[in-house]
């Protein structure tokens, strides 16, 4: 006769709770940030003559927009500031250590973004399902947009498509205070993405923005990745819907560098030891894992599914 181990529901009761704490905390990062950054393009706005910074100073895509200027000439591209080298050289560092989580905790536009996803949710709205092999070619929309905003930041000096940036006309708050030729075209190209993002979605993220086509290339070399442990998953596909980029999470060994680290993935699994976010050897794994629980296979995640 065999004899099935299940798992401790007081320590799934843990995980759960930690789970919980972990999105509050997501939530609340998100939130801070993007009232940080409102009320900084605020300040820009109403105290530009005191030097306050700008959207574009504090956006880390400006320290590639910039790099090539910098080493060249030791001067920043304009409307940028030694500010965007430190914060590139910060995001880069975290990018090294967590992956894309700065996309998926930190940027505004992926808070924009997940904002879109829960409004959508509540008017019942339908999301459009991009078939893979499309959404496949689609996802190279970031190299694109990265190659063409760095060739013509080197050849021009300028940041020509700051003015068309969704990021910039929603963030920055120009548009209250004052009106510019290239205004009207930012905000049809702003609106497209926004209404697009209503039903894809981060449509930003995952086709069109040049930063999270840098940090994905860098997020191959990330210390912590989401890794999938075939003896404790039992194909149940659960955690593949959660996931705000799309990423096929029930069919990797390790989730591909889109990842934005919002963990929904890891807390929708039902099965213990499945899904871990797991580092070099010397780190060990975080995530739902608890001892004996990977080791004891499908059957005692199943065993726990039952108890529930």
């Amino acid at each position: 006769m065999t004899t099935t181990t299940r798992s401790d529901p007081s320590r799934a009761m843990l995980r759960k709770r930690s789970m919980s704490r972990l999105h509050w905390a997501r939530y609340a990062t998100q939130a801070f940030f993007a009232v940080f950054i409102l009320v900084a393009a605020l300040r820009h706005q109403q105290e530009k003559q005191s030097g306050a910074p700008s959207v574009d100073a504090l956006c880390p895509f400006g320290a590639v927009e910039s790099l090539y200027t910098w080493v060249t000439t030791g001067t920043m591209v304009p409307k940028l500031h030694p500010s965007n080298m430190i914060l590139g050289a910060a995001v880069l560092v975290s990018v090294l250590i967590a992956g894309n989580a700065f996309c998926g905790w930190i940027c505004p536009m992926g808070t924009l973004g997940d904002v879109l996803t829960g409004l959508r949710r509540r008017l019942g709205l339908r999301a459009v399902a991009v078939p893979e092999r499309v959404d496949r070619v689609l996802r190279y929309g970031r190299y694109v947009v990265l190659a063409a905003v760095v060739i013509a930041t080197v050849q021009t000096g300028r940041l020509i498509f700051a003015e068309y940036d969704p990021y910039v006309t929603l963030f920055s708050l120009h548009w209250i205070f004052e009106m510019s030729s290239a205004l009207i075209p930012a905000l049809v190209i702003t609106v497209v993405v926004l209404a697009g993002s209503l039903v894809v979605d981060r449509l930003w993220c995952r086709y069109l923005c040049p930063a999270g086509a840098v940090f994905a290339v860098a997020g191959h070399l990330s210390f912590l990745r989401i890794r999938r442990h075939a003896s404790a998953c039992t194909d149940c596909g659960l955690c593949n819907p959660p996931c705000p980029v799309g990423i096929d999470v029930a069919h990797a060994q390790t989730v591909n560098t889109d990842c934005v680290g919002c963990m929904e993935c890891v807390a929708t699994c039902p099965f213990p030891g499945a899904l871990t976010v797991t580092g070099p050897t010397f780190l060990g794994s975080i995530g739902r894992r608890g001892d004996g629980d990977a080791a004891a296979g499908p059957e005692s995640a199943t065993s726990t599914v039952a108890q529930r």
